[in-house]
């Protein structure tokens, strides 16, 4: 430190002018700053960086306890419900025929060899049925009188399931080997008065909870014992775990996860999350100790140390050579940047060496000539949504303001798409709208409509505005049957949760509209609005109460009425107009040969629940 302070000083007093004042360049600058920044920051850096890693190390331990919770939690819910049903379909077949109990007992042994036991019981502990794996019983050498004496000692234990609720319990103590008792209501609505037990041996949860690394994780029960472990040593001996706090935080937690840092007897710190499974009380609990987590923050901490003073040094003397090089550059590097900040993106800058920097300064030229040309673009078509728009703007075919037009106005949208969006993952959504929209736009297009605009699930559409179209009418009508025909086909493969069948309603009105350019002076849209707009909207909502798919109004319904198979649906009195107007729906083309005859037929097709049905309800 005293080196570098003396050449300092020699390099100032150097660099006086006759005047005595200093000249001081900015690379000398750059060292001096970067010197001091460097010396000043060393103690910050370490303490920093040491504080910041142990809460990153901390909030990764929390994270994987939660995942690693998360995971396990879904391995042994799934697991219990896998038992609950073998169980149920099991027992469910037994009281079909008794006759035959042993025998539909041995199949469910024999396909999962985990079954020890299962039984029915009456609320007097009568039972309805037993049945023992009878290889379980020789593989470890058990008795049948001995397991069923085991089972009578536990039924206080089991009346709790009379109440409705499945009881889990882990009663390895009572035998040499890991074995898990579970007993739940025969029916929970119906049957109350019945219940079903069965035993199974604990190897495949056992095996879940093996986890390497410093997680401890284990699955506890409504009472604190322990039910799995990563030592079967302590599956086998019952240990209760109520004095540890996190099981005492679970067992009063009102919410089904948790996290929480506590000290055990012993004084050692652990960071502990919970899973509560919903069933019978049960948990899933992780912990790391803090010894563990930190060990390896406290090496790396003392490397980086040492790091830090190599670099300091080095650092020095790699500044000081290039800082001469670099400074005059990046100064004017900087010059040119303010110039681009400023609007002006003609920057008359030169590459004056063949180093990365003479490279940065040719492609800070050639990017401050594509901020020219990107703003240009934006500025002509950053006010456009729609292709056939942005390439009439192009072409200078698009007039700004707008203009009585005589056209067709289409929309359509997705029945229930609220209830199925909340059955769905966001991602879910947004994958089956865009396949959604795909097939619907195509219809659009191919008829010769313009895609006005997309309203969250809802489509509308335009034939006859953007562009003169000769039978504006008939092709609206002609990509609605298209759409119909496409989301029959796009329904083939779906009715599941996940993949929910999709219904639409489509409206369909010809009239009058003003189209043009609207929007303010920073953003533009060219759309139709006007009465007959509302008009086709209101149309599309009246499907529901109609129980139809396509709906047109009478204008369109004159235009239209040779080519297609048309229903009327009678006078409708829609708000904002004084008088009622007539209603068709659409139910084929005159010439498809498939064509619904009638509405019955119509709703058939494409899945709409009858009108005569949907009244009873």
């Amino acid at each position: 430190m005293k080196t570098f302070l003396f050449q300092l000083r020699n390099i100032l007093s150097k660099n006086k002018n006759s005047s005595g004042e200093f000249q001081f360049p900015i690379r000398y600058k750059l060292l001096l700053i970067t010197s001091i920044v460097l010396l000043v920051s060393v103690s910050g850096v370490i303490f920093l960086a040491s504080y910041f890693f142990r809460k990153d190390s901390e909030v990764r331990v929390k994270e994987n306890n939660i995942k690693i919770n998360e995971i396990l939690s879904l391995k042994v819910k799934s697991d219990l419900h896998s038992i609950r049903q073998d169980v149920h379909i099991t027992a469910s077949a037994i009281f079909r025929n008794t006759q035959s109990a042993n025998g539909i007992a041995k199949e469910l042994f024999e396909e999962d060899q985990n079954f020890v036991f299962i039984g029915a019981y009456d609320s007097s502990f009568n039972a309805k049925f037993e049945s023992i794996n009878e290889n379980f019983l020789q593989k470890y050498d058990y008795q049948k009188q001995e397991v069923k004496n085991i089972l009578k000692n536990i039924q206080p234990k089991l009346k709790k399931s009379f109440s409705g609720t499945t009881v889990i319990w882990n009663i390895s103590p009572y035998f040499r080997n890991p074995i898990l008792c579970i007993s739940f209501p025969l029916s929970e609505t119906k049957d109350t008065h019945t219940i079903l037990v069965t035993l199974v041996k604990l190897d495949s949860l056992l095996d879940a909870f093996q986890t390497s690394g410093p997680v401890e994780t284990f699955l506890v029960s409504e009472d604190g014992s322990v039910l799995a472990h990563p030592d079967a040593k302590v599956v086998l001996s019952g240990n209760n775990l109520n004095d540890l706090p996190i099981v005492e935080r679970m067992k009063k937690s009102t919410v089904d996860n948790g996290q929480f840092r506590y000290e055990n007897k012993d004084g050692e710190f652990y960071l502990a999350s919970f899973k509560k499974l919903g069933i019978g009380g049960v948990g899933v609990i992780s912990q790391v100790r803090e010894t563990k987590i930190f060990e390896e923050v406290n090496n790396i901490q003392k490397r980086n140390v040492y790091l830090l003073i190599v670099f300091l040094s080095l650092s020095f003397i790699v500044v000081y050579i290039f800082a001469k090089s670099l400074s005059i550059p990046i100064l004017k590097l900087v010059d040119a940047s303010e110039e681009i900040r400023r609007g002006n993106y003609h920057i008359n800058l030169h590459a004056t060496t063949h180093d990365e920097i003479g490279t940065l300064t040719k492609s800070f030229v050639s990017m401050g000539r594509g901020l020219e040309e990107r703003e240009k673009l934006k500025d002509s078509f950053g006010r456009f949504v729609n292709q056939d728009i942005a390439e009439l703007a192009a072409k200078g075919k698009l007039a700004i303001g707008g203009h009585k037009k005589y056209c067709t106005i289409f929309f359509s949208d997705i029945r229930s798409f609220t209830a199925i969006s909340e059955k769905l993952q966001p991602e879910e959504v947004v994958e089956f709208l865009n396949s959604y929209m795909s097939e619907m736009v195509k219809c659009v297009q191919e008829t010769g409509g313009t895609v006005d605009k997309f309203i969250g699930d809802a489509i509308m559409a335009t034939w006859g505005a953007l562009r003169d179209h000769k039978e504006h009418a008939k092709a609206a009508v002609d990509a609605a049957l298209r759409m119909r025909e496409k989301l029959i086909e796009f329904n083939q493969g779906r009715g599941t949760i996940k993949k929910p069948l999709i219904k639409i309603g489509c409206g369909i009105n010809t009239g009058y509209v003003i189209a043009g350019q609207i929007g303010s002076s920073d953003k533009m849209e060219y759309t139709v609005i006007g009465d007959s707009v509302n008009l086709a909207s209101r149309v599309e909502s009246l499907n529901k109460e109609t129980h139809t798919d396509i709906l047109v109004t009478e204008t369109t319904y004159q235009e239209i009425k040779s080519e297609f198979h048309l229903l009327s649906m009678g006078e409708i009195e829609f708000k904002g107009k004084s008088k009622a107007q007539k209603v068709y729906a659409v139910l084929g083309r005159k010439s498809d040969p498939k064509s619904p005859k009638n509405l019955a037929e119509l709703q058939s097709m494409v899945g709409i629940e009858p009108t005569s049905k949907k009244a009873k309800k």
